[in-house]
């Protein structure tokens, strides 16, 4: 007797592990900048340079770009920026790894924290999160069908199964251009910029899958003139296009992470050759996993009428789509700014943190906080610039009915909607729109059947069974179990006793005759 099988692709975490660890350093100034009165704004990116998977170890070589953007009391521009880098080296202990595997390395900046330790020097401290990964594909064989000359009983289980079809790394690049209105000055010299992307999504059609959203931009440059008047110019651009996909097929699942990668921004001549264009070149780095979904009637068991057959099974996780969903929450507070010396405002960003994710009944609860960065004028000559910044914490259940803590979804969150708006010179209202997204896979454990052996009836066993029976039903008795038991088919049951179906009632009596 042989097995018929089917493979069903699977992709699973096969190891994983995060650490976390502190970079700081003093920073003195170049000696072409001028000394620092105040600082305004900060951010940093982690870039990850080399990975070099051991054995149960991988060492990761980065560093941590930083910008800071600070105010000078010296004579010529008011406004400053500095770069800076911050090298580091990491051995991230990684249970299963081995040298040859191929290890995916996340780095965040969880917090970045820059002051003055005098006019000409600065102290840079950032806590570091890098989580290691290995992923891979692998195939669960599931018999389908017997083969063979021996008489067997066997029943299927139908599964809706959810299989990888698409499994790859790419890249999208965005190309933009964006001119500043009429009543802006020409930009002398950028300042500060912000980045971000909004309302991505991504849609599975024949060997392609389109990406739209949007293309957030702030600016602050300061203008041509004698004063250089600084200003600040916010624009968002919706952007659409095409990935080619090999095997995509409209009505697949996709399942897709992205993440912004390099930036450039350039300022270019517009048509009457006055600096007034800003260029635009993004990449975005996509991780592509796409999903298709199959009935499948897989084999649960087997048994012998005419022979003796054994079976091995082994242990399967699988799993099917429980649920695609998405869900918003609104953030409201406000900032209290000491001092009382906000007169304009100049310009605000938003990052939400995801802290903790837990399975409740029918949903995942989501913790975590709102960071919400503010540049505005204060109107005074010795700093006429100043930043604050405040965390904001929320709490939300994404519905998801059915849900078990085994099951898995990783959830992606972004700010959609934040507006900050004076109430005073000291205090600002927030109001924020949080949205968060996931797709969740209903985990399905079963045994497979993977080995069939055939032997001859135990006579002996045979003999103990008697010719014919009365057999009264017990609870939790079926039809299957039954005939198992007696070596006698199921529709041999159903026709001797008259079935017209394969439900059973405790103490219904059924007629039972050997080899019949």
């Amino acid at each position: 007797m042989e097995l018929i099988k089917r493979n069903i692709h699977m992709d699973r975490v096969r190891t994983e592990a995060v650490t976390q660890f502190t970079l700081e350093d003093d920073a003195n100034l170049p000696e072409n900048k001028p000394d620092v009165s105040s600082l305004n704004l900060e951010k940093g990116e982690l870039v990850v340079d080399e990975i070099r998977p051991g054995t149960d170890s991988v060492m990761v070589r980065g560093r941590l770009c930083y910008v800071v953007l600070y105010h000078t009391m010296e004579e010529g521009s008011s406004l400053v920026v500095i770069e800076g880098k911050l090298p580091f080296e990491e051995k991230i202990n990684v249970q299963g790894v081995n040298p040859a595997d191929t290890v995916a390395v996340e780095g965040e900046v969880e917090d970045l924290t820059i002051g003055t330790i005098n006019s000409r020097k600065l102290s840079v401290q950032s806590l570091i999160t890098l989580t290691a990964r290995v992923e891979e594909l692998y195939d669960e064989e599931a018999p389908i069908a017997i083969h063979g000359e021996e008489k067997a009983e066997y029943r299927q289980m139908p599964l809706n199964l959810a299989q990888i079809a698409i499994c790859k790394n790419d890249i999208y690049r965005l190309k933009e251009e964006v001119t500043l209105p009429s009543n802006y000055p020409n930009i002398f010299q950028i300042l500060w910029s912000n980045l971000s992307l909004g309302d991505v999504e991504f849609k599975a059609l024949e060997e392609k899958l389109t990406v739209s959203g949007d293309i957030h931009l702030f600016v602050l440059y300061e203008g041509e003139g004698e004063d250089h008047p600084v200003r600040s110019f916010e624009s968002t651009l919706p952007f659409s296009g095409v990935l080619e996909c090999h095997g995509c097929q409209e009505g697949m699942l996709p399942d897709i992470r992205y993440r912004l990668g390099q930036q450039e921004l350039t300022v270019r001549p517009d048509f009457d050759g006055e600096e007034r264009s800003i260029g635009l070149e993004l990449v975005m780095d996509i991780f592509i996993r796409v999903y298709e979904e199959e009935k499948l009637d897989i084999i649960s068991d087997i048994y012998g009428v005419s022979s003796e057959i054994s079976t091995v099974s082994h242990r399967a996780d699988l799993r099917r789509l429980l649920a695609r969903v998405t869900g918003k929450t609104k953030v409201t507070d406000r900032i209290h700014v000491a001092g009382g010396s906000v007169l304009q405002l100049l310009h605000s960003e938003g990052s939400v943190e995801l802290e903790q994710q837990s399975t409740v009944e029918n949903g995942i609860l989501l913790q975590g906080s709102l960071t919400v960065k503010v540049l505005y004028i204060t109107g005074e000559d010795d700093a006429p610039y100043g930043c604050t910044q405040a965390q904001i914490p929320y709490r939300y259940t994404l519905e998801v009915p059915d849900i078990s803590p085994e099951d898995l979804g990783k959830v992606r969150s972004e700010v959609e909607q934040l507006q900050v708006t004076m109430l005073d010179g000291e205090e600002m209202d927030v109001k924020a729109v949080l949205s968060f997204s996931t797709v969740v896979f209903k985990n399905i454990p079963v045994d497979l059947i993977s080995q069939v052996t055939v032997s001859e009836l135990d006579s002996g066993k045979m003999s103990s069974l008697p010719g014919m029976v009365v057999y009264v039903v017990k609870q939790g008795d079926n039809l299957w179990n039954i005939g198992k038991k007696y070596y006698v088919p199921v529709e041999t049951l159903r026709e001797l006793n008259s079935l017209d179906s394969d439900e059973l009632m405790p103490g219904q009596k059924l007629l039972i005759v050997k080899g019949g």
